[in-house]
């Protein structure tokens, strides 16, 4: 195995390793980006040097190779930050052997989050870095780095991350792992590769040999599957066993057991001493008004409990100025000299039973070489953000015996690590409960709340919370329009009378239901929500009318792709539908036109998607019209009155 610190490391050892593959490359991860840079100063001229390139030309010469990707189908909320269509990106601007998916399949509120690359089941690569954009950077996070760009050349801030490289047996079990969730995400089974091969990257320098790995990982309940909560489980004991020193580079800490658990410690006369690495501030002010400030709160409760001073936190600064901020998104702990982990998990309550997580971890277990190359790895994390040579850390902490003291001694130069004070802008102290219920960093799905699980059956949770969130948004998106409409200017340009006059053609056309009927139909092929098209209908035209024809448009969409899906159902449409596919097929065949109106009332995928899966399995087409009329009817009937309301 092999320490891979930051993103230059690892985007060099994974493409010289991914240029070894014969058979298999899977990756998963948070965020996959067409556009990434695996090498600084690429160029539109010079194609091979960002993702999409260096796959395409790859495959281009391997003819037996086949590459999967699978990132997460990721929220709204982060659409700005995204790679503007990224199917289209990396699925049909690729070579057909580069095989790429988006990953739906998780409880609604939580993320897929881990980061894994697997190569011919021979070596794997898991930590905090997804190749994608604004990760590349170097161990000297130099203020102003010309190689420091995105795909437009836009310069973003240094960046600090952590990978581990594996080969053996463990490769083989990550590759099993993505495999499942590539099962999970698509309906499809991959197969494993054949055994024989050896792809390790000649460049990278091996720091341990035949050692045992461990996999720690983080899921959720969901779709029948059990949680799985070894992330946490592996936190906890390792605080528990600290003798001396306890090192953690991490993006957020948030989670309440975690901070349990080192203030447990950090009350105990001769606990460790804990040193966090952490960021000055969190990413943006939205993040920073919510994970900064549960961080704040999680470092207060330290601070209380920390009888002896053995608590350290500290920001990497990377001048005398300190105006420009390092970004540390690793997710690092080195117990001692005798344990070290590394993965996607951050102490964060999401990180221990929301979002997917994987972390490998290194036990020492008495072997002295093992010990040695933990103490040089955790060493060398401080030495560079210390700016010194790990050489010199090294020798600092064998006269000091403390991780605090031989910082504090090396503490001088305009590039170093800096006390976080724990009480700056905290808010009064809270307790683990209110830091496990925040909204934003959930420690399990919504649905699995004590309250639904008394009121509803298990496969109606998630789709009544998700329909309870869309009838929200559209509530609030109401009241939105309603205040700007009462208190600017927005009256003067959309009265009723005005907007009655921009509708009456339609509604005076003698073919408006025929117009309607296609409006809907070409909508439903775009993937157009259902709901809009509803709403918009029953604004036009007076309620009763608006109502029958959004009824009517719907159900002739709704059969008009249901007839696509019966007559050409195949490999393309089952690729379409993947992720929707089996939880559909499920509720579909149990019980008819009951089970077609929950599906239609309770839209556990797109409306599209549900027609094409019902055509697909040979649904009876009276069961499936019958089933539609009847659930779509309240949606109607419910968006017709709440159009009339806004009329009026």
């Amino acid at each position: 195995m092999a320490f891979l610190v930051d993103a230059d490391a690892y985007f060099r050892a994974f493409a010289e390793t991914v240029a070894r593959a014969r058979q298999q490359v899977l990756v998963l991860g948070w965020d996959l980006q067409a556009a990434a840079r695996l090498q600084p100063r690429s160029t539109r001229a010079n194609p091979a040097q960002n993702l999409r390139g260096f796959l395409n030309a790859l495959v281009a010469r391997r003819r037996d190779l086949h590459i999967h990707l699978l990132g997460w189908d990721f929220s709204l909320l982060f659409a700005l930050e995204r790679e503007f269509l990224p199917s289209l990106r990396l699925g049909w601007r690729t070579q057909p052997r580069i095989h790429f998916r988006l990953d739906g399949q998780h409880p609604l509120g939580a993320c897929h989050h881990q980061k894994i690359v697997v190569v011919d089941d021979s070596v794997a690569f898991v930590g905090g870095l997804d190749l994608t954009v604004a990760r590349w950077d170097t161990p000297e996070h130099a203020i102003e780095n010309p190689d420091r760009v995105d795909g437009t050349g836009t310069p973003y801030p240094p960046f600090h991350d952590v990978q581990i490289a594996v080969e053996g047996r463990v490769a083989a079990v990550l590759g099993d792992l993505v495999r499942q969730r590539w099962r999970y995400a698509t309906g499809q089974r991959l197969l494993a590769p054949r055994p024989g091969g050896h792809v390790w990257p000649p460049a990278v320098q091996v720091d341990l040999a035949h050692v045992p790995v461990a996999v720690a990982r983080t899921g959720p309940a969901y779709a029948g599957r059990p949680e799985v909560r070894e992330v946490e489980a592996l936190y906890l004991d390792a605080i528990a066993a600290a003798r001396r020193w306890i090192y953690i580079e991490n993006q957020y800490l948030t989670s309440g057991r975690v901070c349990e658990a080192l203030a447990a410690r950090l009350r105990e006369a001769d606990g460790p001493e804990v040193v966090l690495v952490v960021p000055r501030t969190c990413s943006g002010w939205l993040e920073e008004r919510t994970m900064g400030t549960l961080r704040r709160r999680f470092l207060e409760r330290l601070a209380v409990a920390d009888h002896h001073h053995r608590l350290h936190a500290f920001y990497p600064r990377l001048s005398a100025r300190d105006d420009v901020r390092l970004n540390v998104h690793a997710k690092v702990m080195v117990v001692d000299d005798s344990l070290v982990r590394i993965g996607s998990s951050n102490l964060s309550n999401r990180s221990m039973g929301l979002d997917t997580e994987c972390d490998l971890a290194i036990e020492a277990a008495e072997r002295p070489d093992v010990e040695r190359a933990i103490a040089r790895f955790r060493n060398g994390l401080l030495a560079e953000h210390l700016d010194v040579t790990p050489e010199e850390f090294a020798r600092q902490l064998a006269a000091s015996s403390s991780l605090a003291s031989a910082v504090a001694h090396l503490q001088t130069g305009a590039r170093t690590l800096r006390p976080l004070d724990p009480a700056d802008g905290a808010t009064p102290l809270v307790g683990p409960s209110l830091l496990a219920s925040s909204p934003v960093d959930l420690e399990r799905p919504i649905e699995q709340s004590p309250i639904l699980e008394g009121v509803l059956p298990q496969e109606l949770r998630e789709p009544a919370v998700r329909t309870a969130m869309r009838v929200a948004a559209v509530l609030v998106g109401l009241l939105i329009a309603s205040a700007l409409w009462t208190w600017t200017g927005l009256q003067g340009w959309a009265s009723a009378d005005t907007l009655a006059g921009w509708a009456a053609p339609l509604r005076d056309a003698p073919a408006a239901p025929l117009i309607v009927i296609a409006g809907f139909v070409v909508a439903s092929a775009l993937m157009i929500p259902t709901s809009a098209l509803i709403l918009a209908c029953a604004l036009v035209f007076d309620p009763p009318r608006g109502a029958l024809y959004a009824l009517g448009g719907s159900v002739a969409a709704a059969g008009l792709t249901y007839a696509v899906g019966r007559t050409l159902w195949g490999s393309a449409l089952r690729q379409f539908t993947g992720r929707h596919l089996e939880r559909v097929a499920k509720r579909l065949v149990r019980h008819g036109v009951v089970s077609v109106a929950l599906v239609r009332l309770l839209p556990i995928a797109p409306f599209t998607v549900v027609n094409l899966v019902a055509g697909g399995m040979g649904l009876r087409t009276s069961t499936f019209l019958l089933g539609t009329v009847l659930g779509l009817a309240p949606d109607v009937v419910l968006l017709s009155v709440l159009a009339d309301a806004l009329r009026r």
